[in-house]
């Protein structure tokens, strides 16, 4: 597997800057943001899908530095009962499956989405109880008549242009657990899985290693992100799981993000990695940095030492001893 990193942390750099970042850091391939929520500092979308010529002096400037394009992301809420935000992330989506087909990237990340209760709502609505029945009614709804059908559109649409999508699973949105991957997937079409991270899993309860098995056997995890979680178990007893205050309130929140190494040991990202090997994942490795308590290049430059430590490159070995 070759490690990467999720470029929106060097937003503030140039494109040939950021990827000089990545080379140096001995990292061999890059995600890059195309819009949504992670921008499109680094990915000219529009002006890339009209001309052959800068596809090509784009393309050359990545391949020259030893790197590759691991993903393109532009997660969104397409189908949030905000029309102008669903159309928003409707829209790069599309735009971003054509560019990744054209320049043979070989996922586009995202998420699932999350619409409103019913018709008419304003704002998203996710259900996190079974009872009282109406929240029941509302997944259901929400399943049927909104996630659904749109990404069985889209999931043809993704295969149609030889791209897979990776949809993070990340609270908020109705596709978080392997369970809601998984139903997801067997209503669409294969092109659907998962742009896995652990980070989204420890705090819901969910172990990362068993998560790589459930998804791998069904060949259902596109894509990577490494960041990892710190639980602060007397912050749970105050607050839950489900804990609503700021990101930036560390010292009372119930789990924080962290880098990689810094809320669970090495030992543990050595048994994702090697589940990731073992069930049949072998893409990159994207870090991402979103720690409260670390600048951008301490993160980075940790979760890189980090995963070095762990991560398997070459081929296993014949069985010689067996």
């Amino acid at each position: 597997m070759k490690l990467g990193v999720f470029t929106v942390l060097f937003s503030d750099l140039s494109f040939e800057d950021m990827l000089d970042k990545a080379k140096e850091s001995g990292l061999k391939a890059v995600e890059i943001g195309t819009g949504g929520y992670p921008g499109n500092a680094h990915c000219n979308v529009e002006a890339l899908l009209e001309s052959e010529e800068k596809r090509a002096e784009y393309l050359d400037k990545v391949h020259s530095r030893g790197l590759t394009i691991s993903a393109f992301s532009c997660h969104g809420n397409p189908i949030s009962p905000d029309e102008k935000f669903a159309q928003e992330s409707h829209d790069a989506f599309v735009k971003t499956v054509k560019l990744a087909n054209l320049l043979d990237v070989p996922v586009v990340n995202t998420f699932s989405g999350t619409p409103g209760g019913a018709e008419g709502d304003k704002s998203p609505n996710w259900p996190v109880t079974p009872w009282p029945a109406e929240y029941s009614d509302t997944l259901e709804w929400q399943w049927n008549e909104k996630l659904i059908p749109y990404w069985k559109e889209q999931g043809k649409f993704a295969e149609e242009h030889n791209v897979k999508i990776g949809l993070e699973l990340h609270a908020g949105f109705l596709v978080h657990t392997p369970h809601t991957m998984l139903k997801l997937r067997e209503a669409t079409c294969d092109a659907v899985g998962a742009n896995l991270d652990p980070s989204h899993l420890w705090w819901q309860g969910i172990d990362p290693v068993a998560a790589i098995k459930i998804l791998g056997n069904a060949n259902a995890i596109h894509h990577f992100h490494a960041k990892d979680t710190y639980i602060d178990q007397e912050n749970v007893n105050m607050y839950g799981l489900t804990d609503m205050q700021p990101y930036g309130e560390v010292k009372t929140r119930a789990w924080s993000f962290r880098s990689v190494g810094y809320g669970h040991g090495i030992q543990e990202w050595s048994n994702i990695v090697s589940a990731l090997r073992t069930y049949g994942y072998d893409h990159v490795i994207s870090i991402e940095h979103e720690d409260p308590i670390m600048s951008i290049s301490e993160g980075f430059n940790q979760a890189v030492k980090n995963l070095k430590a762990v991560n398997i490159e070459e081929p296993p070995a014949d069985m010689w001893w067996a």
